[in-house]
């Protein structure tokens, strides 16, 4: 499997989406990794990771968001459970809950409702180890700001437009990795 054949599939008609696409979810991936190596008691498959995090915004390529060079015609909310499907559909199922689960901190079936937003009715909270590390990671790195790491109050200050549910749920991730928060951005 070549995640990297994959995103050139869907992006060969837009270097530019490419290249955001690439260097976004490495940085994802590299922090994620530098986190997961300071945790070996999680026993995290760092290949996994790696793949997982190179993947999880692939559903970004259909959705409508001209300043980050997506032309499609999706809503962008709908990027996980777009990414989740094309990771299905290209034999790749086990990134398709990472796909699905790592937008805002995680978003819930009564958020979706409450929200109105275009998305099936049911919760799209990060379950396992990996797929917490990677909606973490994510929530650092903007695909329009390329050269800049959030803060965690940064990460918190862009959540609140979301509520405080989110933010709450970023902190519970937080606290969960944050000793390695400094750290991991010493050596991005």
């Amino acid at each position: 499997m070549n995640i990297l054949s994959i995103i050139d599939k869907y992006c060969r008609d837009n270097p530019k989406l490419r290249d955001i696409l690439i260097t976004h979810s490495r940085q994802v991936a590299d922090k994620a990794v530098n986190i997961a190596r300071r945790h070996p008691e999680l026993n995290i498959d760092i290949d996994f990771l790696f793949d997982a995090a190179m993947i999880h915004d692939i559903g970004i390529v259909k959705t409508n968001a001209p300043g980050i060079e997506c032309h499609g015609s999706e809503p962008y909310i709908c990027h996980g459970i777009i990414g989740a499907k094309i990771c299905v559909e290209e034999g790749l199922p086990q990134f398709a809950n990472i796909c699905e689960r790592h937008t805002g901190a995680g978003i819930t079936a009564q958020e979706v409702i409450q929200q109105n937003l275009p998305l099936p009715v049911k919760d799209y909270i990060p379950e396992t180890i990996e797929e917490k590390l990677i909606c973490y990671a994510d929530k650092f790195f903007s695909k329009s700001h390329l050269d800049q790491e959030k803060t965690p109050e940064q990460v918190m200050d862009s959540l609140q437009k979301f509520g405080t549910d989110t933010v709450s749920r970023f902190k519970i991730l937080h606290q969960l990795f944050k000793s390695t928060y400094s750290q991991s951005r010493k050596s991005s």
